[in-house]
């Protein structure tokens, strides 16, 4: 019985029949029934900040324990188990004067999201086209990119896609009959409209939803990507691979003659060789000749070798398809048609071709082919800028009409320890470097990284009081700017500012992007789960005790004065396994 097996098998087999195209699952919903998928989720998810925030039930992940976990099952089992509306709460933009927007589910329901969302990935992972880049395992803003720049070579013109309000826009309807060509389960499929028409609530309102996938939730990544999904037409080499495979395996099933069955099985592997050398989908489907397309959730770039005529036509029929197949709306004014040498905009990046006659080196030193046609990735100085502003590290004046950047002092951190205040710099610089990294003219992080060093000259000198001058000279070690502190074991040790450079990085990609993944899924067990299932409270020491995993949100909230916090401090845990009565004592302050 499928909700026996354990989660690692389970979706392995999902994934195995996910290659046949026209496989349809059933009795999908009995999967949740299976303890050990929910473990398996709960462990995905515990470690996330926002599971200590209360959903509209007014719970958090504190408390975890399997009577949690078997209520929620005997829920879903009779299906009287209803989704917790979102607890709806507003934070503010980058830019610091809007706001967006943010739901919060009840941490049950992102349970129960987890394990759907570990199902349909198993399911559909194999289906995504590989121009598909955003919210899935292995791919990420840079694999979008990287995928331009070697695949959009040559390109005349670009059409930047946006399309208006998506996540909000999903039509239910058109959603639940896409599922439905892969999934015959009318369970599932009804918890999935649950988590639709789940709503919101905002100052004490109850509101309906009536499109767009759950804001916040776990499983609205997955859904949108099925959402807008499309694959190629088949192969019909691989095709007929894949069916000479299937007839080997139906006839090994039933062979009883042991020379016969090692004479199908050298077949069948024969067969799968030949597949891994046998693309999926055609290079030159129709439908793609003449462009290539990328996509990173609702944003997309086409490069296309053509007129501008036919730009035009591509967005003409893009609009038509959004507005006739799924109900959504293209952005006219957003949509832009740009020549190659012009600079388009995805993903924070400017992109254009390079027109050069320059020629390249090859590696025995001989002058080849030029650089012209080369898609170029580039940071520009505006968005320095903005992260600049952003981060309050810096203010603009004007002299002769001259824009002068100048840095300043962070007064929100002037209160923060020596330590704190370095880390929090480096971390920023990293974070910013990492994301622009591959970026061609990625030098230019050298200007970010000079306006945040000053910055944090002038908040060191605004704690203390004193001048830039004097700070600099007061951490300086050798060459470097550090601060001197002490570990857990007393030992000293040197925080250095970042000195690292700003190299630019390369982006390995998938050279066999195409080819269906043999993805296997390694759920092996771990300290979180088996210390839920132990029994054993770690204060107290009792034995064959209802555990109930005590959360906090950050460590350093803790101030270590008491047994508990010391024993979390010492571990580097955010997590305590607890008895029922140890965790009550512990939230009444009654637990020394």
């Amino acid at each position: 019985m499928i909700h026996l097996r354990n989660p690692e098998k389970v979706l392995n087999s999902l994934n195995y029949h996910s290659k046949n195209k026209d496989y349809r699952y059933t009795r999908l919903y009995r999967i949740f029934y299976n303890k050990d998928m929910f473990l398996t989720a709960y462990q995905n998810i515990y470690a996330k900040e926002g599971n200590m925030t209360e959903g509209s039930d007014g719970q958090t992940i504190d408390g975890m324990s399997m009577k949690r976990i078997e209520d929620l099952i005997e829920l879903l089992k009779n299906e009287s188990y209803q989704p917790c509306p979102l607890r709806r709460t507003y934070i503010r933009k980058k830019d610091g004067k809007r706001w967006r927007p943010l739901g919060i589910p009840a941490f049950q329901d992102k349970l129960v999201q987890e394990v759907m969302r570990m199902i349909l990935t198993a399911i559909y992972e194999n289906s995504f086209e590989m121009t598909s880049h955003g919210f899935r395992p292995n791919k990420s803003c840079h694999t979008a990119l990287n995928q331009i720049q070697t695949r959009f070579t040559g390109a005349k013109w670009f059409v930047e896609g946006d399309i208006k309000g998506f996540f909000d826009n999903i039509n239910h309807e058109i959603l639940i009959k896409i599922l439905k060509k892969r999934i015959d389960d009318e369970r599932f499929l009804r918890l999935v409209r649950k988590f639709l028409n789940a709503g919101y609530i905002e100052e004490w309102t109850f509101h309906k939803t009536y499109s767009g996938t759950p804001q916040g939730g776990i499983i609205s990544p997955v859904l949108a990507n099925i959402y807008l999904g499309k694959e190629r037409r088949r192969n019909p080499e691989y095709r007929k691979l894949e069916v000479q495979r299937g007839k080997l395996v139906k006839k090994l099933k039933v062979e009883t003659d042991r020379t016969e069955k090692d004479r199908i099985k050298a077949e069948i592997k024969e067969i799968e060789l030949k597949r891994r050398n046998v693309q999926l989908s055609l290079p030159m489907d129709e439908s793609y000749k003449r462009m290539q397309y990328t996509r990173y959730a609702d944003d997309f770039l086409i490069g296309v070798i053509g007129s501008k005529v036919d730009c035009v036509q591509i967005k003409k029929d893009i609009t038509e398809f959004l507005k006739n197949q799924l109900d959504l709306e293209l952005s006219d004014e957003k949509t832009l048609i740009t020549h190659s040498n012009k600079k388009a905009h995805f993903l924070g990046y400017d992109i254009y071709v390079r027109k050069s006659n320059l020629p390249k080196r090859d590696k025995l030193g001989r002058m080849v082919r030029n650089y012209g046609g080369r898609v170029v990735l580039e940071i520009n100085s505006a968005t320095i800028r903005k992260k600049l502003l952003q981060l309050k590290a810096m203010k603009i004046t004007y002299v002769n009409s001259k824009e002068i950047w100048k840095a300043t002092a962070r007064y929100s951190m002037k209160d923060s320890d020596d330590l704190e205040i370095i880390q929090t710099y480096n971390a920023e610089i990293r974070g910013f470097y990492n994301y622009y990294s591959i970026a061609n003219n990625s030098s230019i992080i050298n200007s970010f990284k000079y306006i945040m060093e000053y910055s944090m000259y002038k908040t060191y000198a605004t704690k203390y009081r004193t001048s830039k001058s004097k700070i600099i000279e007061k951490y300086r070690i050798n060459k470097d700017f550090g601060v001197r502190y002490h570990d857990k074991t007393g030992k000293e040790k040197i925080c250095v500012f970042y000195n690292g450079g700003f190299k630019r990085k390369d982006v390995i990609s998938n050279q066999n992007a195409d080819a269906v993944s043999d993805k296997k899924y390694y759920l092996g067990r771990t300290s979180l789960i088996e210390r839920l299932k132990s029994g054993r409270c770690e204060l107290c020491g009792a034995e064959n005790a209802p555990i109930e995993i005590h959360h906090i949100r950050k460590l350093k909230n803790l101030n270590g004065k008491k047994f508990w916090e010391k024993l979390m401090i010492a571990r580097n845990r955010k997590t305590l396994a607890l008895c029922h009565e140890c965790h009550v004592k512990l939230h009444n302050g009654k637990l020394d």
